[in-house]
This record gives structure tokens, C-alpha cells and sequence, in this order.
């Protein structure tokens, strides 16, 4: 897979020199407007990007290093492996967002008998992934077309459980906020085996920050703050169950740091990085269905 992965996405640096150009060094391959997004597929020197539009401009989404495919671009990516120092043995993931796949391609090199459920509501960005990104599905992978509460929904229905959930429907400054309330994340709890693990890629400074981690802590208890000066990123670690002890991080550190270095995930550092400090207003109140600024905060932060 590798083979093809590296000669497929070279070959796209190669013919970027033929797109539309947006500076010397930059190219742009593909551009749409779908449903949700305004989608561009840019070459640069060392890196293929999924850009979405945003307000100010466009954001990288997803990145790839063709002569590296393997190599995770972004800290937040790397941070979101964190997961697996709490559920190092994951049979059924949920993930959320796809962007250019990185993350549920991942999870099913690195873990081989793993089930995972990709949610992804654009349609087109699943089409840009496997045409830019080289994303594939093998057969224990199934991608959904779907608005992420709208299958968790149905999921409780039909009795699904996952060990781990990923939530990464971040697109550089917006979040969902139906995504982002009480209801939903205890529909995620509710979706979680016993001892489940869901961690959500988020923001580590805005305005949003306190009511979020109000909304974390109303529905999960004490959960971990992982945040790296590097990221302007943090990842919510939350569990079904007790938090896991710095020794059994440490462990779990320790058995994923040599299957993890092709990554560039630097796992080992991780453990002492996760906190469960109070760092906010303590006086911010969880986001509802029918309590939820969320995007009029995040604009303002």
C-alpha cells in the first residue's frame, strides 16, 4: 500500500506544476464548492494540504508528506494518538471527521484487528481523500456519510460500543455546536464500552474555553487536559470509567513508542503532559441544546 501511497502522492507534486498557481511554490490541484465547504487541494514543496475556507481565508485540514506518508504533519494529529494511552487496545473506534484520513489510517495499520466507523457529513471530502490522500477503506473500515450526532443517534439504537471515539470535526475555527453540548457528549458516553475512551481535538485558548470544560467535566468527571506549547490545539481525554494512574500511562507510553516512531509521535513525552488542573472560570456553565453560543463564542475569541 505504501508503494503506491508514496508513487501516487510524488506523482501529484509533479503534476501541481501544471495547476493553478498561488505562488512559486504552491499549487493549487483541485478546488470545489460542496455542501458544506469551500475544498482546495494545495502542493506544496514537502506536503500535500486539504484547505477548507474559513472567514479570514482557508485553513489547512490535512496534510501529507508524500515521501513520508506515514509521518503525522501536525501536532494536533500526533496529540489526538494520545487517546492510546488510555485504551491501548482498541477493538471499535468511532472516529469523527476525516479530513485526509490520517487518523483512521493510523489506528488500522496500527492496530490489526481493529473495527472503525469514519464519520464524515461532506461527501467531498471523502472523494478528495481518496483521490489526493490515498485514503482507503479496508474491510474492517467503513466510512458514513452522515452528520456526526445523527448516526450516534442511531447507533444507541442498533447497540453499538466503541472503546475509543475520536472527535475531530475541528475545520481551524469552527466546531459544530450541536456537536459541542451535554446531550451530545453523554449520547458519546452512552456509545463508550465500560471503560471507554472519546478525546476531542479542540482549542486550547478562546472564549469557548471554560463553558467546554464545563461541558467535558458535567458529563465525564475529572478528565485529562493534554496541551503542548507547540499547538495552538488541545485534546480532551475523557473516560466511561476511573482516569488511569501516571504509571499506567507511563506503561502504556512505553509499549506504543517504538510501533508509534514511524508516526513521529513522540508518546513517550505524553504522559506528564496531560493534566487534570481546573484551569478555568469554575462559574462558566455547560453548553445544551438549549444553552449553546458556541460559535458566537468561538468567533469572539
Amino acid at each position: 500500500m505504501h508503494e503506491r501511497f508514496i508513487a501516487g502522492l510524488v506523482a501529484l507534486l509533479l503534476c501541481g506544476l501544471t495547476g493553478t498557481a498561488l505562488a512559486a511554490d504552491r499549487q493549487v490541484l483541485h478546488k470545489e464548492q460542496s455542501l458544506y465547504h469551500t475544498i482546495m487541494i494545495v502542493s506544496e514543496p514537502s506536503r500535500v494540504c486539504m484547505q477548507f475556507s474559513v472567514r479570514d481565508g482557508s485553513r489547512n485540514q490535512s496534510c501529507i508528506n508524500p515521501r513520508h506518508p506515514r509521518r503525522m504533519v501536525f501536532g494536533y494529529t500526533r496529540m489526538m494518538m494520545a487517546a492510546l494511552l488510555l485504551a491501548p487496545e482498541p477493538q471499535a473506534v468511532m472516529v469523527a471527521g476525516l479530513g485526509g484520513g490520517t487518523l483512521p489510517t493510523a489506528l488500522a495499520e496500527l492496530v490489526p484487528d481493529v473495527r472503525i466507523d469514519v464519520v464524515e457529513i461532506d461527501q467531498a471530502v471523502v472523494e478528495a481523500a481518496r483521490e489526493f490522500f490515498a485514503f482507503e477503506e479496508p474491510e474492517r473500515m467503513r466510512v458514513h456519510i452522515r452528520d456526526v450526532r445523527v448516526f450516534a443517534k442511531r447507533a444507541l439504537q442498533q447497540g453499538r460500543q466503541y472503546d475509543l471515539i475520536l472527535l475531530d470535526a475541528y475545520s481551524g475555527d469552527y466546531i459544530p455546536e450541536h456537536l459541542m453540548t451535554a446531550e451530545f457528549l453523554e449520547e458519546v458516553r452512552r456509545l463508550l464500552t465500560p471503560d471507554g475512551v472519546v478525546a476531542a481535538n479542540t482549542f486550547a485558548t478562546s472564549r469557548l474555553y471554560g463553558y467546554e470544560s464545563a461541558t467535558y467535566r458535567s458529563v465525564f468527571g475529572e478528565f485529562f487536559n493534554f496541551k503542548l506549547r507547540s499547538s495552538n490545539n488541545r485534546v480532551i481525554l475523557a473516560t466511561n470509567g476511573p482516569l488511569p494512574t501516571q504509571a499506567e500511562l507511563h506503561a502504556n507510553a512505553r509499549a506504543w513508542r517504538k510501533a508509534l516512531a514511524p508516526y513521529d509521535v513522540p508518546i513517550a513525552s505524553y504522559p506528564r503532559r496531560l493534566s487534570t488542573k481546573l484551569d478555568w472560570d469554575l462559574s462558566k456553565r455547560a453548553l445544551t441544546d438549549q444553552y449553546s453560543p458556541a460559535n458566537l463564542l468561538q468567533r469572539g475569541r
